[in-house]
């Protein structure tokens, strides 16, 4: 006799058929959708046509006004002092905002540790007046400045201004710096305690280095203010001219060109230094994974 056929098999004993994959479902379109990327788009030409206006009037051949655009030229780049005291204003803003950086974020730094780790009296008041200079009008501040300097008899000048600098650059280094000591875990320094390191040695080799990028936050923030400060300076300078307050001289006549190549190489640089700190940034994250 023949064998009987013998029949296919079914695929393998107890196994599930493959799940069906849910049918996408087509996304619906809102009004968000086209909305929100035209008014990203209307913030960001609303913030940087003033940059490009300062960036392609650095290259207009101005002559004696620079209000009407009269051609291209690279002579402004080639000689950015030009026009005059337009560099002798510069080096001036950037001695300004270097001793004021340095001495504001010297002192918020040891401000901030003390708020943050140490309890004592008065410390809520400290707090609380740490923001006054920052939630305070700058005009009634650089008046209020201007009246102490004039009642001692202060000569207004080059260290008015920095005095005046540093006391509102204070408050920014210690909001920053702050922020950046109280997500620090205070054991570390009680394990380098515990490692016979005396209380200096532990501030400087433990939390000093995890501070440090906080810190160096607070002092670009603070030369930032620092250097683009007018109103302030303007009350407590007397004849002494940084750049804001030659700008503001000149703003009558048209900014000179040689005044936009200095403020477009600022904006570069400040740029530059922000994306240079993104990048090594997201080099030591890939490094840690």
């Amino acid at each position: 006799m023949s064998a009987p056929a013998v029949t296919a098999a079914p695929a393998a004993a107890g196994t599930a058929p493959a799940p069906r994959r849910p049918a996408r479902r087509r996304r619906r379109w809102r009004l968000g959708d086209a909305v929100v990327p035209v008014f990203a788009a209307l913030a960001f030409l609303y913030l940087l046509v003033p940059v490009a206006y300062t960036v392609a009037f650095s290259f207009n051949d101005a002559g004696k006004t620079n209000l009407v655009w009269r051609g291209f030229t690279w002579d402004n780049w080639r000689n950015p002092c030009g026009a005059p005291q337009v560099c002798e204003a510069f080096a001036h803003s950037i001695q300004v905002g270097l001793l004021s950086t340095l001495v504001a974020t010297v002192l918020g730094t040891l401000l901030a540790v003390a708020l943050v780790r140490y309890r004592f009296r008065g410390r809520a008041l400290a707090n609380l007046l740490i923001f006054l200079p920052m939630s305070t009008p700058e005009v009634v501040l650089g008046a209020a400045l201007l009246a102490q300097f004039l009642s001692l008899r202060v000569q207004l000048g080059f260290w008015t201004v920095v005095a005046a600098h540093v006391m509102f650059c204070v408050s920014f280094v210690v909001v920053t710096v702050k922020a950046r000591v109280a997500s620090l875990d205070p054991r570390l320094e009680e394990a380098a305690a515990d490692l016979f390191a005396t209380p200096w040695q532990a501030f400087w080799k433990v939390t000093f280095p995890l501070l440090l990028p906080g810190i160096a936050a607070a002092a670009l923030l603070s030369f930032s203010l620092s250097f683009d400060d007018f109103i302030i300076t303007n009350f407590n300078s007397g004849s002494f001219t940084t750049f804001p307050k030659f700008v503001y001289v000149s703003a009558t006549r048209g900014i000179p060109p040689q005044a936009n190549v200095i403020g477009s190489f600022m904006f570069a640089l400040s740029l530059l230094v922000v994306v240079g700190a993104q990048v090594v940034r997201s080099g030591r994250l890939r490094r840690r994974r």
